[in-house]
């Protein structure tokens, strides 16, 4: 199959990203920088998460960020939201996407949230249902999607399970998430080529961690399926839990350059992405983990 023409990059730095940092980053800090991905053209950015601030305390902001946001329109503004609680929050504080998740590994679901699969999806059913009677879009996210920190391998069968249940849902879009990163191309591409059988292509996404360095191999065998939407971290931003040290999502510069040299058209600036890798880098106190912001911001330094 031809690689798609276009693709959308969902940018999940401002939530996905900064959620597990230990230092409380400030509200304006990320208003900022949602407002410089903003104007780097993403037409898709997860800006916050619903949850109890006792469980994510860097997200306790969320209101105030989604308030303090300057929005475009066309622009997606995606909110996490595992509860009626925070689908209410989420509303109130106008999220034009409600995420929902769920594990396709029965052991990670049962070591994180004490119950199986089946019960965790079925959990969102009044979630899904009010975000689709507001008139709100409704993505899914599918994690250990590759592999499992405490089951290690994870069957086809199980994921398509997962996907299904998401399907009747009513999810528009679904990620399908390489969590601890442990997916390599043929494995990533023999997974794809099956999920396409039972969702629209054009509604999947690839969500790669590059924990082992094979996210931009994964995401190349994901685009030779015919996947179109994939989601990046700007600078890199959100490590692996499961791994210490390790990085977690893709970043955003490295998918951009990769889809620059391939000819495939983002509308996204990677000029102002590196200046906002820059940006929250600095005052994170530290270097970006994007191999490709860290070079075209060293080049011009030395300009």
């Amino acid at each position: 199959m031809t690689f798609p023409s276009k693709v959308k990059i969902v940018e999940v730095g401002p939530r996905d990203g900064l959620q597990n940092e230990k230092e409380t980053i400030p509200a304006d800090i990320k208003i900022a920088l949602i407002n410089q991905l903003t104007a780097a053209g993403f037409a898709n950015i997860e800006a916050a998460s619903f949850v109890s601030p006792k469980w994510v305390p860097q997200m306790a902001t969320s209101t105030e960020v989604m308030a303090g946001i300057t929005r475009k329109q066309g622009v997606i503004y995606s909110a996490l939201t595992p509860n009626m609680q925070g689908l209410t929050a989420a509303l109130a504080a106008n999220a034009d996407e409600m995420v929902i998740f769920g594990s396709a590994s029965e052991a990670f679901s049962q070591k994180n949230i004490n119950c199986s699969i089946a019960d965790s999806i079925e959990r969102f059913r009044d979630v899904a249902l009010a975000a689709k009677q507001a008139g709100k879009r409704l993505r899914g996210s599918i994690s250990c999607a590759f592999g499992c920190p405490y089951q290690g391998e994870v069957s086809i069968p199980a994921v398509i399970d997962v996907l299904q249940r998401m399907r009747d849902l009513g999810c528009d879009e679904i990620d399908i998430a390489d969590t601890i990163g442990v997916g390599t191309p043929n494995k990533v591409k023999t997974v794809m080529q099956a999920l396409v059988q039972e969702f629209p292509i054009d509604r999947l996404s690839g969500h790669f961690h590059d924990t082992y360095g094979q996210a931009l191999a994964n995401i190349y065998a994901s685009l030779d399926v015919g996947i179109s939407i994939y989601h990046a971290s700007v600078a890199g931003l959100g490590g692996c839990p499961y791994a210490k040290g390790a990085t977690g999502n893709v970043a955003t510069e490295d998918v951009l350059y990769l889809m620059q040299g391939l000819g495939i058209e983002t509308g996204i600036d990677l000029d102002a992405v590196v200046e906002a890798g820059q940006f929250i880098s600095q005052h994170l106190g530290r270097k970006g983990s994007s191999r490709a912001g860290n070079a075209i911001a060293a080049k011009r330094a030395s300009v």
